[in-house]
């Protein structure tokens, strides 16, 4: 989801651009056949995955039924990793052990070192997480190219007008 807080802009609309989705997030080589029933959890999970980060980032109690959701996931069937002969790493499997691996990761994260290191880009029409590791822990948007440059150029157009 884009501009959840504004427009709300859905971006898993069918199940054939959860599949592509999952390859370029880097989860799966290649796009599993995916069902309307697996778009459906890849958005519950993602909801409940939002709920989770949310509440970790503002120092609350992790809400139950998003936490359920989220370990139900991660109980799921892993991605299969494999080594061609050269050495080069794969990765296969069906949507469930995509999401599963996404679930896995959250839990590492919320429940790891890092935890304290999340928080949410400052753009009023973004909604996406990061991991804060610059060297002073100021660092305001999900990255440059995007929120970050937009909030520059708005700030240069103020500064000349």
């Amino acid at each position: 989801v884009a501009e959840r807080t504004t427009t709300h802009v859905e971006h898993l609309t069918t199940s054939d651009r959860l599949a592509h989705w999952l390859v370029a997030a880097g989860l799966l080589d290649t796009a599993p056949t995916a069902t309307a029933a697996d778009l459906a959890a890849a958005v519950h999970l993602r909801e409940a995955l939002y709920a989770v980060l949310r509440a970790t980032s503002d120092g609350r109690p992790l809400p139950a039924d998003a936490l359920a959701r989220v370990h139900a996931a991660a109980a799921g069937p892993a991605v299969v990793l494999t080594l061609d002969a050269a050495g080069g790493l794969h990765r296969g499997g069906d949507v469930a052990a995509a999401l599963s691996a996404v679930a896995r990761a959250a839990i590492e994260l919320v429940g790891g070192p890092d935890r304290h290191l999340l928080r949410w880009c400052a753009d009023a029409a973004c909604t996406h997480p990061f991991l804060d590791r610059a060297r002073g822990g100021r660092r305001r948007w999900c990255g440059m190219s995007g929120c970050g440059d937009r909030a520059k150029a708005r700030a240069y157009r103020a500064r000349h007008r």
